[in-house]
C-alpha cells in the first residue's frame, strides 16, 4: 500500500474509532472540523459508512466557508494551498511559528494532461517546489483574525443546526 493510502487509512481508522467510542456513550451526531483538503475523501467515506450504523457526521471545511463569507478579503491566488489565507490564519493563531521572511509567491506548474473535469493523482511536489499554490507574501494576522471570526461564527451556526435536527431526518433512508 502506498504511503498516501496508508496515511488516509490510518486517519480514517483513528477517526472511526473516536466516533464509535463517542457513539458507545450515546453521541449520534458529530461535526468534524477538517483542516486539510487531502483528508476529505477519507472523512467523506467514513461519514457514509458510519451513517449506515446510526452515526451522523458532517465535515466542516473552514477554507470553503471563508471564501463564501469573505469573498473580497483575498484574491483567488491567495486562497489556495499554503497561500495568504492559510498563512494569515496561522499568523493569527500562532505567530511565533510563522516566519514571514520565508513566505513565497509561486504559481503552480500545470500538468500537460490536466483538463477541466479530470482528477489526477498528483502530489503537492508535482505542482510546486515550495508547497505554495499562489501568493503567501500578503498574509497578515489581521486578515487571519477576520477569517477566524467569520469561520467560527459559521461553525457555531452549523453545530446548532445539527443539534436541532432530528436524528431520524439525518439517517440513511431505505434503498429504493
Amino acid at each position: 500500500m502506498g504511503d498516501d493510502l496508508c496515511i488516509a487509512g490510518s486517519l480514517q481508522n483513528y477517526v472511526k474509532e473516536v466516533c464509535l467510542a463517542l457513539n458507545y456513550y450515546g453521541v449520534k451526531k458529530i461535526v468534524i472540523v477538517n483542516g486539510h483538503g487531502g483528508n476529505l475523501n477519507a472523512l467523506s467515506e467514513l461519514a457514509r459508512e458510519l451513517r449506515e450504523k446510526g452515526v451522523f457526521i458532517s465535515v466542516f471545511q473552514w477554507w470553503l466557508v471563508a471564501g463564501e463569507l469573505l469573498p473580497d478579503l483575498f484574491k483567488p491566488e491567495e486562497r489556495r494551498h499554503a497561500c495568504a489565507e492559510e498563512t494569515s490564519v496561522n499568523l493569527a493563531l500562532h505567530p511565533e511559528i510563522v516566519d514571514m521572511s520565508k513566505a513565497v509567491d509561486e504559481e503552480p506548474r500545470k500538468q500537460m494532461v490536466q483538463a477541466e473535469g479530470v482528477t489526477l493523482p498528483l502530489d503537492t511536489v508535482d505542482c510546486t517546489s515550495s508547497g505554495v499554490f499562489g501568493k503567501s507574501k500578503t498574509a497578515s494576522a489581521q486578515k487571519g483574525e477576520k477569517v477566524l471570526e467569520a469561520v467560527v461564527g459559521e461553525l457555531v451556526r452549523h453545530i446548532n443546526m445539527v443539534k436541532r435536527a432530528k436524528i431520524e431526518d439525518l439517517m440513511q433512508k431505505p434503498k429504493v
